[in-house]
């Protein structure tokens, strides 16, 4: 199994656990915000096994019904969490102006307060791990976890709010910080869906990154210029095609042989997939 599939395996386990230990102890405590927090946790559950699966698919070798591979199936699987991150953020909301209008006291407070602080404890490492992660495989989906991770570590937070808050009869305070909560979740949920569209639609990457290609290209021997450098991404990584000028006196060996070259140098650059060279004699 890729390693890449472990963390996403390992994330479905870790959030099955936190969903039976917060259901368990949000029935018996009777805390709105411990079952929701619950709800959140199993769709959670729901969206790392997607990721799982698309992590799965991703690392599949091309065939002949996609000869470029399947990268797209992880920003799908991003584009998923930013939904779930807008139903959440709404969840959360809806509630928060419910227990506005209808302020309830709970019980088994300590318990309650015992499943959030582990929960948010994990989920800051299961942010910081895998965003890291995310990040050095150049895995969007795996990336978004993370930033889904954190969410609920701010999710969880709202939850123990309203369970401290209930020990000093401050029961607005739960509702006020839910909202701010929901507001934060709304946004990142907006930023995952962003990123993750970009992949889909074959959005250019950054000029900075057609800029590195350009000064690659110009120091392969032989190369006399480049123009109309093009890029897009496929999923999380990136196709280029470059129009080389070379010596109009090589032959098609020699201009093929320079050729070659710079299509090794370019798609051994960071997140580069693949590139397609023309030869242009001048």
């Amino acid at each position: 199994m890729h390693k890449s599939e472990k963390i996403t395996l390992y994330s479905v386990l870790i959030n099955i656990f936190l969903f039976v230990a917060k259901l368990i102890v949000g029935i018996y405590s009777q805390s709105l915000a411990l079952l929701s927090d619950a709800v959140n946790s199993f769709l959670d559950i729901l969206s790392y096994s997607g990721i799982h699966f698309a992590v799965k698919i991703s690392n599949q070798k091309a065939d002949a019904e996609h000869p470029f591979g399947h990268k797209r199936a992880e920003p799908i699987a991003g584009l998923f969490i930013a939904i779930f991150a807008g139903i959440l953020g709404f969840e959360i909301s809806k509630n928060a102006i419910k227990s506005l209008i209808n302020p309830s006291t709970l019980g088994y407070g300590n318990a309650a307060v015992i499943v959030l602080v582990i929960s948010m404890i994990v989920k800051i490492i299961m942010y910081k791990y895998m965003i890291k992660k995310g990040e050095e495989m150049n895995r969007p989906a795996i990336k978004a976890a993370g930033i889904d991770s954190r969410n609920d570590v701010l999710a969880s937070g709202v939850a123990l709010i309203g369970v401290i808050g209930n020990w000093y009869g401050l029961y607005i305070l739960d509702s006020v910080a839910a909202i701010i909560i929901s507001i934060i979740i709304f946004y990142s949920g907006y930023e995952i869906a962003i990123e993750n569209i970009n992949y889909l639609m074959g959005h250019a990457p950054p000029k900075k990154n057609l800029d590195k290609i350009k000064k690659t290209v110009v120091k392969i021997k032989g190369v006399k210029g480049c123009h109309d450098v093009k890029a897009h991404y496929v999923g999380p990584y990136v196709q280029v095609e470059i129009h080389i000028e070379v010596d109009n006196k090589l032959n098609t060996k020699e201009s093929h042989k320079i050729s070659n070259l710079v299509q090794e140098a370019v798609e051994n650059l960071d997140r580069i997939d693949k590139a397609f060279i023309h030869v242009d004699p001048v």
